[in-house]
């Protein structure tokens, strides 16, 4: 679609217009005749949308808003708009190859908003500073800083890439907490190999400092216990643990094994866990057990990252558009990502899709049951693409019984009330920020029509096709 893109910023000229001093001010941007979709307010056909200095200022039925003058417009008719997306789980650090790259995928993608959900304070703070200097031309983002682990770090920078630090005391995690606060951390991330007492240490300084918690469930723990005491969980890690006929039995032998009598590095000590009980776990569910712990889990927010769970089933590289998606990542990624598909590809080895399956059915259970849910998807950890996975997880969240409608609400409404701004976050209507995407279809008919991205709003600013095409063909996105 060519934009009929008209700016009029001499609009009140006497040369150009005629214009009485009378007339009203122009609005920085009218989006005119466009159908507005969002997951809170009825569908709102042939309408323009006004926005002015980053907010949105009215929504009003386009034949009323024809005088509406505007410094620029854009005649969106057969088109629709729905606020702009989260991706509720990223981590900017993981791979320093993306980093630089990862602001400008996650706008071509229609994502305005990230959590970056792990990273130190000295490789993650200015990454910060560069996106929110950027302005428009990167998302907004808000950050956890160091993933708040136990006194065996998981992604410790030796064996697995550094993102975690050490709270082997509860003094030590009130410590580290101070400092990442003052790093102006806006929510707290605690990892998998706290113990309880650390967990309640970081409960408890949370909420001194009015800071929402994020995790995995800590293997000390059982989830039931972890999910009324945080405000959202990641992965469904760890819940199929709490689904057995005797869970305490099973956290019994995690706790001995975490005492980790070989002094083993914490990924092994990890990994070694999930082989001893993950697959065993889902092959002894008990119903009754389980749906004890779902009616825990719906006091919490559940971030499947499904997409990245569910791979052994559907692995991306066998998506129509994703060798087009690999185009626009850095050249060293792609070339090895392409040599894994290929060896994937060749491989002759039988696939285990079990914990894909469980992944599947357990988040349709927990939608069902009533349980929040959160679009996020771990990139670019596991094969995902910035922006581009969100729309794949978007896709998995209607395969397992959410409507289109829903599953909008899982990656606008949801993430945004998680930080207490709902009522200026996630949905298109007069006062709220101007973030938004223009699609050239539906998504209500379709989901993946999401993805049929012809413009991004970011605070206000019109990022058109080719500029978007522009941040993605920089090695720098921003």
């Amino acid at each position: 679609m060519k934009f009929t893109v008209l700016f009029t910023a001499s609009l009140c000229t006497a040369l150009l217009m005629g214009c009485s001093q009378n007339a009203p001010e122009p609005v920085d941007l009218a989006i005119r005749n466009v159908t507005v979709i969002d997951a809170v307010n009825p569908i709102r056909r042939d309408q323009t949308m006004l926005i002015d200095d980053g907010r949105i200022v009215d929504i009003v039925d386009s034949a009323t808003a024809s005088e509406t003058p505007a410094i620029e417009q854009i005649d969106a008719s057969g088109r629709y708009l729905i606020p702009g997306l989260w991706d509720f789980h990223v981590h900017f650090t993981f791979d320093k190859r993306f980093t630089d790259a990862m602001a400008g995928l996650f706008l071509y993608h229609g994502i305005t908003n990230v959590r970056d959900t792990g990273g130190l304070l000295e490789d993650l703070l200015p990454v910060v500073d560069t996106l929110r200097s950027a302005g428009a031309f990167a998302p907004s983002i808000w950050y956890a800083g160091p993933l708040l682990d136990g006194k065996d770090v998981v992604y410790d920078g030796a064996n697995f890439p550094g993102l975690g630090i050490a709270n082997p005391t509860p003094e030590a995690a009130r410590a580290n907490i101070a400092e990442i606060h003052a790093a102006g951390a806006s929510f707290l991330k605690i990892y998998e190999m706290v113990t309880p007492e650390v967990f309640a240490a970081i409960v408890d300084e949370a909420r001194n400092r009015n800071l929402p918690i994020d995790g995995h469930v800590p293997l000390s723990m059982r989830a039931r216990d972890v999910a009324t005491q945080v405000q959202s969980l990641e992965h469904l890690r760890n819940y199929e643990m709490d689904c057995v006929s005797d869970p305490e039995a099973w956290l019994a032998t995690r706790q001995t094994e975490l005492a980790n009598a070989a002094n083993e590095p914490g990924n092994i000590l990890r990994t070694r866990l999930h082989s001893l009980q993950r697959i065993a776990a889902i092959n002894n569910e008990d119903p009754d057990v389980c749906a004890q712990t779902t009616q825990a889990l719906k006091s919490t927010i559940t971030v499947p990252t499904l997409r990245m769970n569910s791979m052994d089933l559907y692995v991306p590289f066998l998506r129509d558009d994703f060798e087009q998606a690999l185009d626009l990542i850095p050249a060293s990624v792609s070339q090895e990502w392409r040599a894994a598909r290929d060896a994937l590809a060749a491989s002759e080895d039988p696939v285990d899709t079990t914990f894909a399956e469980w992944s599947l059915r357990r988040t349709g259970e927990l939608y069902a049951a009533g349980a929040p849910i959160a679009a996020g998807t771990d990139t670019p950890i596991g094969w995902s693409i910035p922006g581009y996975s969100l729309h794949t997880e978007l896709e998995q969240y209607v395969q397992v019984g959410m409507s289109p409608l829903e599953a909008l609400y899982s990656a606008t409404v949801r993430p945004a009330a998680f930080f207490g701004l709902e009522h200026e976050m996630g949905q298109l209507a007069p006062g709220y920020i101007a973030d938004a995407i223009l699609l050239s279809a539906n998504p209500l008919d379709d989901i993946a029509h999401t993805r049929s991205i012809e413009a991004v709003i970011n605070r206000g600013t019109l990022l058109s096709k080719d500029t978007l095409s522009r941040l993605v063909d920089r090695e720098s996105a921003y």
